[in-house]
Parts: structure tokens; sequence; C-alpha cells
């Protein structure tokens, strides 16, 4: 139950400042979810780089979000011995450590910062 507990408040959290964290990274004028979201993206732009991750579509954000959410869930469910603080300490890291891996894989990949 406590896992279940820490996979949730980890995951909630990633669904919810996701769009954030892609306008923190790629600066593409991206909004909360409550505030527009990609209303104002760069994606809506013909002069400029189109956001790595809006550019990819609903389903490749999603697909983002779901990569960050499996480690998410991999820490708050896996075998290892971490205590419950660990675990929620863990799994709330690993939202900017591997959302910032894939934004820069995918921003070196699509020439965004050229």
């Amino acid at each position: 139950m406590k896992r279940a507990a820490v996979f949730l408040i980890s995951a909630a959290i990633t669904c919810v400042f996701i769009i954030n964290f892609c306008a923190l990274i790629y600066q593409c004028g991206c909004h909360s979810f409550w505030a527009g979201a990609a209303d104002e993206c760069n994606i809506h732009s013909y002069e400029s780089h189109h956001c790595p991750w809006c550019s990819i579509g609903t389903e490749g954000f999603a697909a983002v979000a779901l990569a960050i959410v499996a480690v998410q869930a991999a820490l708050s469910f896996g075998p290892h011995r971490f205590g419950i603080a660990a675990r929620l300490l863990s799994s709330l890291i690993a939202f900017p450590i591997v959302g910032a891996a894939i934004a820069i894989a995918l921003g070196w990949w699509q020439g965004y910062w050229k």
C-alpha cells in the first residue's frame, strides 16, 4: 500500500508538471495544462525551431511521460531495500533526471539547439 502511494504521488506530479518541464528545458512557450498548455508553443510558429516534445504529437508526448512514469514505477515497486522515504525521494527525482535525459536526446536528435 505504501509503495502504491509513493508511485501515485510521483506519477501524479510528473503528469501535472511535465509540460512545465518541457517549457523549462526548451523555452518553447508552453504553459501549465490549466493555463493554455501548448497554445503558445513555438510549434505554431513557422520562423522558429519546433519544440521536440510538442512536435512529436500527443502520442509522442504521452510516450515521454510514460517513460518517466515507468522509471518511477520501477523505483516505487522494485525489490530494492529502500525505505518508503528513499523510494519517494528517488521516484520524485526520477522526473527531472529521466525527463532531462529524454529532452536532451530528442533536442539533439531533432537539431533543436542549432
